[in-house]
């Protein structure tokens, strides 16, 4: 087809789409924000459930944008968006216009900002920290806390910015309680000695083995899972943390010090996607994910003709989910040009 799309996103969707697209013959013009590609991904130090390298899926997604049907905007943001006679003019902000024949919507998704939990002392005390710092902590290869000193116990959080009226997330962001799950086996590993409590409402297993590696996180490396909600940290003058949390389960308060407190931050619509939104006016839900014309058979199309989407941007998704997301969107699309539209 002699015909071009512009993706906006280059993370997993992103990535997953350009390369599907170009190897139907279609050129592709793909628009990152930052200076590099694969999103969160590269944050990432193994995944779930098989606790697979990162790196891995890293390097099949940067193979894609080795090809010369795609043309890769790094650093680069839309700044004005139309469409006019069946085709779509995009204005960049080194303002660069892009006309293309469709457009797929790959932003993603933003961890919850977890100082918006002041209760948990993110960015107050020195070692609270979120999962994704946990991540960058796993990639150094070192566990430490701020002095220097190695945790011996440890405490995990879940739903931080899910399922909480307060913060205005009323949807669970699906993936918080299987990456506690992940965390607490990987920090056992770097830390034998160590001691690991999780705290959750429910627990949200729902994927393939994601169950097994929830009992494998209690049988084999004797995390503890203690059903009940944080209700505030504080500091001691050791710099100690001491949470205190109902165990709702034993129907008893605790009060519990720990060395560091890791944060388990929730899925949101990214900012990025917020600005294209408005833009482009495109719809959201009722969880600030964009909307899709139907949940059930059209998951990939937008309230505009021509607009897709893909990935994360619609919805909290594992990266097996999003590429397969990516993959319908790219179907879609196909429907679309082939309509001669």
């Amino acid at each position: 087809m002699n015909k071009h799309v512009i993706v906006i996103g280059g993370g997993v969707a992103g990535l997953e789409v350009a390369g599907q697209l170009s190897n139907m013959g279609i050129e592709v013009s793909l628009i990152e924000k930052e200076p590099k590609t694969g999103g969160h991904l590269n944050k990432w130090y193994k995944l779930f459930p098989d606790r697979r390298n990162s790196s891995e899926v890293q390097s099949y997604l940067a193979r894609i944008v080795h090809n010369n049907r795609i043309k890769l905007l790094t650093n680069t943001t839309i700044e004005k968006f139309k469409k006019g006679r069946g085709h779509f003019y995009v204005t960049t902000n080194n303002g660069e216009v892009l006309n293309a024949d469709a457009v797929i919507v790959a932003t993603g998704f933003d961890l919850f900002k977890s100082a918006r939990k002041e209760e948990y002392g993110y960015g107050i005390y020195d070692n609270v920290i979120t999962s994704a710092d946990l991540e960058e902590k796993f990639q150094k290869g070192d566990i430490i806390l701020k002095n220097g000193a190695v945790p011996e116990t440890i405490g995990i959080i879940h739903c931080v910015g899910s399922r909480d009226e307060k913060v205005g997330n009323f949807y669970c962001s699906k993936l918080c309680c299987v990456t506690a799950v992940k965390q607490a086996i990987e920090i056992r590993e770097f830390l034998p000695d160590s001691k690991v409590f999780c705290f959750y409402m429910d627990m949200r297993m729902g994927g393939a083995f994601y169950e097994e590696l929830y009992r494998e996180a209690q049988e084999k490396w004797g995390v503890s899972f203690i059903r009940g909600k944080v209700s505030e940290a504080s500091e001691t003058i050791d710099n100690k943390l001491t949470i205190k949390v109902e165990d709702t389960l034993a129907g008893r308060p605790l009060k519990m010090k720990l060395d560091m407190l890791v944060l388990m931050a929730g899925m949101e619509m990214s900012e990025g996607g917020v600005r294209v939104a408005g833009i482009g006016g495109l719809k959201t839900g009722e969880n600030r994910f964009f909307a899709a014309v139907d949940n059930h058979t059209g998951s990939n199309r937008s309230n505009i003709e021509g607009i897709f989407y893909a990935g994360t941007c619609t919805a909290p998704m594992n990266i097996t989910e999003t590429i397969s997301h990516a993959r319908a969107a790219v179907v879609e699309v196909i429907d679309y040009l082939k309509d001669g539209k």
